[in-house]
């Protein structure tokens, strides 16, 4: 049973740890020379015949520190327990042929043994026809003297040897009446041991031989059917059971004893199963529970029968496996149509998940055996844990989806009595986070979804889980998109909208609420509940945090990339707002553009006294900025990053626009009118005020030179209709 123990603390250490356990092991390989050395070629020093590890070892560790040592350990533990794990794959990918194969060779030694017992019948036969023609060829004159000798054959005391050859017979016929086992067991040994030393010894003739011989297989397959008859019955159990299938094995047919040991466990299984009925009223877990139970008790006492009568015997442990796991397998059913269908139909994710973690909790039980068959349950629970968690996501989606309808977007701390943002170490410094109220009730559903979500680790579902709640999230940002006064032309462009309704946020202070209610939520409430995602399904142990470190340690990408996933549903909507308030400043109601070229190119042309100063537009623009900053500042307290990125996204979207657009730039440099020094020095003026106000607040890196590279070509226009930019500048 070796093959078949669990690996469930195997643990796949770091890149940095393995690159040092193959140092400190087999030396260090330049990387010049790393692609040309062949596995075997690293092997060689162990392949030696006078290699001695302990040498090699304290070689190796002489240079090491205890922090190396350490290193080194855990390496060869995790290297030990990947091998195990490797071994039991091997095995159970295998298991179907290799039971198969093992019954082709027993069904061979079969007529193996029916071939030597027809060639033994052979010889005699040609033995006693051999015989038979000397006695014809003798003659006439040495007839009198061979009836002589029978004669005197015929009066001689019979040997003791043939005392017990007539006897053997009646006393194996009475041992089996009386079913004394062990005595018949014996005696059938002792005969065989006889045979063959007659047959060594010539001490009896062939048809003796051949008679002991028959006699012996004759009761061995009277003895045969006996025991099998016997642990057939249902009141046999316990230690008559494992003395039957013993005594099976001893008598050459350990297959037949080990598949009776097996059937007498089933059939048992069966008739307390009677026992359990599910009702439409009972409670799932009730129900797994029970069967649980039985199931995974049968299957641990047909491990230990098997162990105790048959030992650690590879052909009959691939059996054992085989049988328990298509008990398993049938158990699952069961759960399956009983428990985890209606629940999984209905969304009830804890329900689902309970039934598996009861089902699951037993068949650890049976690790301690070395038989690992969790993986037979995880792999056909999936499915209805899937279906559960699916209907839960969506039933989380539309509840948000008709909260948001009469949502009026207004930040408030979380009611009484419902779960803010899961529990926090720090209680005393936690601040409640303010949301609008379909964002707390979103919030809510998603914690109380958290605390369902133990056995999806189990199950390999982290990470269907962890996209899951990115396109339940993904919705809900759809949700306050709609809700910009803007964004309603660009609904067809939101995956999974459904043309929802929502309640319009029509002051700056309600959109504002909007991107408050995204940021909170994907910045900190839904990777703080996430963690739960990261530690492994009820660890505990040495060998289990030893695991659970490691599934940290490999879930931290995944973690990283679900978290990047939510910040660009977040981009999403900061760009819709942006790009709301960049048109209402551009455009007006009817339509018209505040930014054109024209209103740079008609300056020179006007007869109007000039009056420095920068473009209603770009003053709008500084005063949206300013009012946004100020009521940012009371939503986003503590987060004032998430402010300053929103004000700076708002100013890129302005300069962008005017950069990339066409219109602007083709009536700037090829237009019939050129543009003249007033233009110039007005334009000029506006990316100045851009910079001025923008600088350190409002405005990134990247805007600033795109901003000077719009001055330079404004410069470039109007030099290119002969003026001189620089005079301009200066003045």
């Amino acid at each position: 049973m070796a093959s078949a123990k669990s690996s469930r603390s195997r643990a796949s250490g770091p890149s940095g740890l393995v690159s040092t356990g193959i140092q400190h092991l087999g030396g260090t390989i330049p990387a010049s020379q790393e692609s040309g050395v062949q596995l075997s070629d690293k092997l060689k020093i162990f392949k030696t015949d006078n290699f001695d590890p302990e040498a090699y070892m304290q070689s190796k560790c002489q240079s090491m520190n205890e922090k190396e040592i350490r290193h080194m350990c855990a390496y060869l533990q995790d290297l030990k327990k990947a091998s195990a794990e490797e071994m039991r794959k091997s095995v159970y990918a295998n298991y179907a042929a290799f039971i198969k194969t093992s019954k082709e060779i027993s069904d061979l030694e079969g007529e193996l043994l029916s071939i030597r017992n027809l060639l033994s019948s052979q010889a005699a036969l040609i033995h006693n026809l051999a015989e038979g023609v000397h006695v014809d060829s003798l003659s006439d004159d040495s007839e009198n003297s061979v009836e002589d000798i029978m004669v005197k054959l015929d009066d001689r005391e019979p040997s003791e040897l043939e005392k017990w050859l007539r006897e053997f017979a009646d006393i194996l016929d009475v041992l089996l009446a009386e079913r004394r086992v062990e005595e018949a067991l014996d005696a059938l040994d002792e005969a065989e041991r006889v045979a063959l030393e007659a047959k060594e010894s010539r001490t009896l003739n062939t048809t003796q031989l051949l008679s002991l011989q028959n006699s012996i297989t004759e009761h061995r397959q009277k003895l045969a059917d006996q025991l099998a008859e016997a642990a057939c019955q249902s009141s046999t159990r316990g230690v008559e059971l494992r003395a039957a299938a013993s005594a099976l094995k001893r008598l050459g047919d350990g297959h037949r004893a080990h598949s009776l040991l097996l059937n007498a466990h089933y059939r048992r299984l069966q008739y307390n199963m009677q026992t359990i009925h599910p009702t439409s009223t009972s409670y799932g877990g009730a129900y797994t529970a029970a069967l649980s139970q039985q199931v995974f008790s049968a299957i641990a006492q047909a491990v230990n029968d098997s162990l105790e009568v048959f030992g650690d015997d590879s052909a009959y442990a691939s059996e054992l496996v085989t049988w328990s796991t298509k008990q398993t397998e049938d158990f699952a059913r069961l759960v399956k149509r009983h428990a985890l269908a209606s629940s999984a139909a209905a969304g009830g994710l804890r329900a689902a998940a309970e039934c598996v973690q009861i089902a699951i909790g037993h068949c650890y039980l049976l690790e301690v055996r070395g038989l690992s068959l969790c993986s037979v349950l995880l792999k056909l629970f999936r499915p209805s844990v899937e279906q559960a968690l699916n209907a839960n996501l969506k039933r989380i989606e539309e509840s948000t989806a008709a909260l948001a309808a009469a949502d009026d977007w207004v930040l408030i701390q979380a009611p009484y009595g419902t779960r803010a943002a899961g529990r926090s170490s720090n209680t005393a410094a936690f601040v409640q986070p303010r949301l609008s109220s379909s964002a707390h009730r979103f919030n809510s559903m998603l914690q109380d979804f958290f605390e369902d979500v133990g056995p999806l680790l189990s199950m390999q579902l982290g990470g269907s889980t962890l996209d899951g709640l990115h396109k339940v999230f993904n919705s809900y940002v759809n949700l306050l998109i709609n809700a910009l006064p803007g964004s309603m032309e660009d609904e067809e462009n939101l995956e999974g909208s459904g043309n929802k309704i929502v309640r319009l946020a029509e002051t700056e202070a309600q959109q504002l609420a909007l991107l408050a209610n995204a940021s909170l939520l994907s910045e900190e409430l839904l990777p703080r509940a996430a963690t739960k995602l990261i530690s492994p399904y009820q660890a505990s142990g040495a060998d289990d945090y030893r695991k659970k470190t490691s599934d940290r340690h490999n879930r931290l990408p995944e973690q990283r990339e679900w978290k990047r996933k939510l910040q660009r549903s977040v981009d999403r909507l900061r760009d819709s707002f942006c790009r709301q308030h960049a048109l209402d400043l551009i455009f007006s109601e009817d339509g018209e553009t505040h930014l054109s070229a024209e209103m740079y190119l008609s300056m020179d042309g006007s007869l109007d006294e000039i009056e420095w100063s920068p473009s209603h537009m770009f003053q709008e623009l500084y005063e949206k900025l300013n009012r946004m900053a100020i009521i940012a500042s009371d939503m986003f307290t503590g987060r004032e990053r998430v402010s300053t990125l929103l004000m700076m996204r708002l100013t890129e979207t302005v300069i962008l626009w005017l950069s990339e657009d066409q219109t602007f730039w083709e009536d700037m440099e090829e237009g019939p009118r050129p543009l003249g020094p007033i233009g110039l020095q007005q334009f000029l003026l506006d990316m100045q005020f851009v910079i001025l106000f923008g600088q350190g607040r409002y405005l990134s890196r990247h805007v600033y030179q795109v901003v000077l590279e719009i001055m330079k070509r404004a410069m470039d226009a109007f030099a290119a209709v002969g003026g001189d930019p620089n005079r301009q500048v200066l003045e």
